[in-house]
């Protein structure tokens, strides 16, 4: 299992469609992955869960990934995240 702080960096956030790619994004691997922020965590794999987070541009989460591609699941989420991935 691997954590990282990472930064939002989407100029508008995490809203309806980017929440629908980092979702994309997250499923296409096997590892779990979960995003926490404050008191909540939710499976990044969930539209629903990701959508009751409300996060915006600037907020930093804590991600967290297991399993056995969690490395290249951790890569992917990191660089969707700092807007390097699209």
């Amino acid at each position: 299992m691997i954590e990282k702080s990472i930064t939002i960096q989407l100029s508008g956030g995490l809203e309806a469609r980017p929440i629908a790619m980092l979702v994309q994004v997250a499923s296409q691997h096997e590892s779990s992955v979960y995003i926490e922020t404050g008191d909540k965590k939710v499976n990044a794999k969930s539209i629903m869960g990701m959508m009751s987070l409300a996060l915006g541009s600037g907020e930093a989460v804590k991600v967290i990934a297991d399993g056995s591609d969690e490395n290249a699941a951790m890569k992917d989420i990191e660089e969707y995240l700092s807007g390097k991935r699209q």
